[in-house]
């Protein structure tokens, strides 16, 4: 990678909420300064004017499941970097080891979820672990540490004393845990924040405390005297001061609720990125297959939605980190990297400014996984950055409007990007050859 000057462009500097015209000089994938506007301009053989643009980090997804198929559809979206959580880090192997500059997100992910039996996706395998023994928990946890997985993912029918062996084998490693507890039966958020569990997905296990017996499995005609509709805001804010107490971190993925609620008024704005997903047998077949059981999904999830939402916003407004993320592909139409536009938006909908729905997917996602070289338009930092046609912090939908990303210091426009998207058969062949490779090693 050579030098790059991008200059005349609206720096939003997302740490400190303020925004300048001035130029980026980028040299190979770092920034390497930025000059104000009336500092004299270095001389670079690649100069791009972006006059009227305005310039944002590359965004951050910050819980999602990507696949190689559509992986290019997240940067071609702006979406530089994604945190995967739950999949196999060696099935991810080709994207992680990917350079800088390649037009598919940095990826960081977590290995297969630790599950409780019989699993909520089945026994044991590539993508998900299942036992109810604290030792086995121990050693799948030191496993999942020894082939690079970033941090370790929990899931909602583990028992509590697997959750509490997860919990200390990865506090001695060094490795935060994540937990989805939607489906749980028996555990809450605050007993798997007492027993040291960091990440909240979805916001989940808040409902499990707040009502006590309720989880999505038992009959729901017996919970029908509480207006999941206007959540208690007395009970969620009393929960959400105990949960500060242990610094925990949440990310309520608010998109994915909202798609399923909404359909078949799904949010699918008309744009290229969009077009070329739908193009794509995965996941669109998958999508379409959950169109046939949309009132048990809409059922399941009616409780959800609106106090994830509540839950969002009163922990952000106590301080506590809560970042955007968007569970694609998961359930309706939760499209790879413009699903995060809808979050943000969703963000702002509730209450957030403009420039604290960006933080969520910038500066402070970064933050919250301590990664220290992106998040920001600084000097020393990689140059991942989306060049915008108008101004996010006068209305968030502003970010859907891309000019050009900048993804590693390389400038691309998005049909560059769309054009790099591997066909299905490909992506099917290296399905195919991990799977074999997963059975000759595994599969007794």
């Amino acid at each position: 990678m050579g030098k790059l000057l991008i200059k005349n462009g609206t720096i939003i500097d997302v740490e400190n909420g303020v925004s300048f015209v001035g130029a980026i000089e980028v040299e190979g994938n770092t920034i390497k300064r930025i000059v104000k506007q009336d500092e004299e301009l270095p001389e670079v053989p690649e100069t791009i004017d972006v006059k009227g643009n305005y310039i944002i980090p590359g965004l951050i997804d910050m819980h999602c499941h990507i696949n190689e198929g559509f992986a290019p559809h997240f940067v071609a979206s702006g979406v530089t970097t994604v945190r995967n959580t739950a999949g196999n880090v060696l099935l991810l192997h080709n994207l992680i080891q990917k350079p800088d500059y390649a037009p598919t997100p940095r990826v960081y992910t977590s290995d297969r979820m630790i599950d409780g039996p019989p699993g909520q996706w089945g026994g044991t395998s590539y993508g998900n672990f299942v036992t109810d023994d604290p030792e086995e928990a121990r050693e799948e946890v030191r496993r999942q540490a020894e082939v690079g997985a970033k941090f370790i993912k929990l899931y909602g029918w583990i028992k509590k004393e697997v959750m509490e062996a997860a919990a200390d084998e990865a506090k001695m490693i060094g490795l935060e845990l994540a937990i989805d507890l939607i489906n749980s039966k028996e555990l809450t958020a605050l007993d798997a924040a007492k027993a040291g569990v960091t990440w909240f997905e979805h916001a989940s296990g808040f409902a499990q405390e707040i009502y006590k017996g309720w989880n999505p499995l038992v009959d729901q005609v017996e919970w029908s005297h509480i207006n999941w509709e206007e959540p208690d805001q007395a009970k969620v804010k009393e929960l959400c001061e105990k949960m500060l107490t242990y610094n925990v971190k949440i990310c309520p993925t608010m998109v994915l609720f909202d798609q399923a609620m909404s359909f078949p008024n799904i949010w699918s704005p008309n744009n290229k990125v969009i077009e070329s997903i739908e193009k794509k047998k995965h996941p669109v077949e998958y999508w379409k297959s959950h169109e046939e059981i949309i009132g048990v999904i809409k059922e399941s999830n009616a409780v959800i939605n609106t106090l994830t939402k509540a839950i969002a916003k009163t922990y952000y407004d106590m301080g506590g980190t809560v970042v955007a993320g968007t569970d694609t592909p998961a359930l309706m139409y939760t499209y790879p990297g413009m699903a995060l536009h809808r979050e943000l938006e969703i963000f702002v909908e509730i209450g957030f400014t403009e420039i604290e729905a960006l933080q969520a997917a910038t500066v402070n996602a970064a933050k919250s996984i301590n990664l220290e070289d992106i998040g920001t338009i600084q000097e020393g930092k990689i140059a991942d950055l989306v060049i915008l046609n108008k101004n996010p912090l006068e209305n968030i939908k502003h970010t859907q409007d891309i000019n050009l990303i900048v993804k590693g210091g390389k400038v691309y426009n998005q049909n560059e990007i769309l054009r790099s998207i591997p066909s299905d058969e490909d992506v099917d062949r290296l399905m195919q050859a991990f799977m074999e490779k997963w059975e000759a090693e595994h599969v007794n």
